[in-house]
């Protein structure tokens, strides 16, 4: 964990917390480098992987957070997988069988439950922030393919602040796990979501054959193997 305390700004409604994080880091880069997060009750534009809209309603948690870095050899595929896996960490203590789709979602029951799209922040050759944006579904509606916890839990006896903490106790972690690279890779392995894949550009079914120690997934296809790196 950190030795500073967090740094939180939150939002009634915003475009995206994204951008509002953005805004923050460009005026007050330092802030004694303490870790940050922007907190909205909902976005009008939050985007999700590959520019897609994300759904931002009330009754979820939407944040985006700037952890200040001093490892040297983080990677954002690495980093990626950590945010995945210490989220599913949290879920896993309340019995939620969580499981993670490469490489930014975590799915409950064949269905979304959770994103997150991370970042680096460099100043000149210098890693100063990993960064990610995390949307989680728990009271609000939600769209097709999509499950909130409200639907996992019931009763469902944790607000909306329980939850936000939860997300930022989770990155705390996550900054530790991305460092430990192998332990890391074989425990975002064992919660895989499925052992093939569709490639986004062909429509063409790949099989998983696992994660390389920066992060990035094997596949298999036939003959052809690939390695994808989808940050």
């Amino acid at each position: 964990s950190f030795t500073s305390p967090w740094k939180l700004r939150w939002k009634p409604i915003c475009a995206s917390t994204e951008i509002e994080l953005s805004k923050w880091l460009s005026e007050k880069p330092s802030l004694g480098n303490c870790p940050r997060a922007i907190i909205a009750s909902r976005q009008n534009y939050g985007k999700g992987q590959r520019g897609r809209y994300w759904e931002s309603p009330l009754g979820g948690v939407w944040v985006s957070a700037a952890l200040p870095c001093v490892a040297e050899n983080q990677s954002i595929g690495l980093f990626g997988l950590a945010v995945a896996v210490s989220f599913s960490e949290r879920l896993e203590k309340l019995n939620i069988p969580v499981k993670i789709k490469w490489p930014n979602d975590l799915m409950v029951c064949h269905k979304k439950l959770a994103g997150f799209l991370p970042r680096l922040i460099y100043r000149g050759e210098i890693l100063r922030f990993a960064c990610v944006g995390i949307g989680l579904n728990v009271f609000n509606a939600v769209p097709e393919g999509g499950i909130a916890l409200a639907h996992i839990l019931k009763p469902i006896n944790y607000s909306l602040a329980f939850w936000t903490a939860e997300v930022l106790v989770a990155l705390e972690r996550a900054l530790e796990l991305a460092n430990e690279n192998e332990s890391l890779c074989f425990q975002a392995e064992k919660r895989l979501w499925a052992n093939e894949i569709i490639d986004p550009n062909t429509g063409k079914i790949w099989l998983v054959e696992g994660l390389d120690e920066k992060g990035a997934l094997s596949v298999r296809r036939g003959r052809d193997k690939a390695v994808w790196t989808r940050w």
